[in-house]
């Protein structure tokens, strides 16, 4: 088990990325991408709370022929691609973030999310395709002086994890133990059960070194897996059932006596008010476990170290 009581904080950065190849693109989410990735920087800065930012590597670039010819992937999957330079309200680049990233005052690990969200565990994508996303990443980073070690795969399709090893990674976000919330004792109600009334609490998950070397630090718990209609019925009954499982998650890693709490979410998940006052309460709330219980908070990286180093 992992040496320490330690809450992982990692990010899926991708402005319009993730929803480039989707039918329809959520606007409301897209539109306040940026806002919202500035807004969670101040608030970890106000607690100080580092985190992994895995960033999609097209938005390290200043300017792209929107074209992209020399990728495997092939013309078809930049068909939204504009083009063109940064600008103040671009959402497909995004270096003026990435400075803010690295001008914050909490100690954050840049990672990778590929080059352009391509679903590294997707069938349709061949070890070429992959190949190129990396290499591109790692190349734009590292043209912008930042050596990438976490990565994080779009949508938490694993795959292609022998490439990350060769291309430097150390580490990655696995998947959280599935279906968590079934093991609530009202198990025909399983998720609802869970978040409604607080019948189980999310995993304290185990980082180790896998088959090529890679620590995996498997995700506990995504930050707004439970919106719409549902959440405002649960919130006018009992409050906020993903905060509400935060602190029943945080309560659990306190009790234990080693362990990681990995929470993860994108920037643009963050579209209200109601979803700043979520995240205030759950920063907040890591904040003072970390100052009453001596918990840690240590971006990806910093985790797979301390796994190296307790081997």
């Amino acid at each position: 088990m992992f040496p320490d009581r330690t809450v992982v904080l990692s990010l899926d950065a991708e402005l319009i990325w993730g929803f480039h190849d989707h039918a329809e693109i959520p606007t409301e989410r897209v539109e306040h991408a940026r806002e919202s990735w500035v807004y969670l920087l101040e608030l970890f800065d106000e607690y100080g709370l580092p985190a992994t930012w895995a960033v999609v590597g097209h938005l390290f670039l200043d300017s792209c022929d929107g074209v992209h010819s020399d990728s495997p992937v092939g013309e078809d999957w930049y068909s939204r691609d504009p083009g063109g330079e940064l600008a103040p309200d671009s959402v497909w680049f995004g270096r003026d973030l990435i400075d803010a990233i690295r001008d914050s005052k909490a100690d954050h690990d840049i990672g990778s999310h590929s080059f352009s969200h391509v679903e590294f565990g997707s069938k349709r994508v061949s070890e070429e395709v992959a190949r190129a996303e990396l290499e591109r990443s790692v190349e734009v980073a590292e043209e912008y002086g930042i050596d990438l070690e976490s990565f994080v795969f779009p949508r938490n399709k694993v795959g292609h994890r022998g490439l990350l090893a060769e291309y430097g990674f150390s580490c990655y976000r696995g998947r959280s133990p599935d279906r968590w919330y079934d093991t609530a004792p009202i198990r025909p109600l399983g998720k609802l059960a869970t978040y409604a009334l607080g019948a189980s609490s999310p995993p304290i998950v185990d980082p180790r070194v896998d088959d090529y070397g890679l620590v995996n630090v498997p995700a506990s718990m995504y930050l707004f897996t439970f919106e719409g209609f549902v959440r405002k019925a649960l919130e006018t009954v009992a409050g906020d059932p993903v905060a509400r499982q935060v602190e029943l998650g945080l309560e659990r890693l306190k009790e234990e006596d080693r362990g990681v709490f990995h929470l993860w979410l994108h920037p643009n998940n963050v579209t209200t008010e109601q979803d700043r006052r979520r995240l205030e309460r759950i920063v907040s709330m890591i904040a003072e476990y970390r100052d009453r219980y001596d918990i840690d908070v240590m971006p990806m990286s910093r985790v797979a170290n301390r796994v190296r180093t307790n081997e």
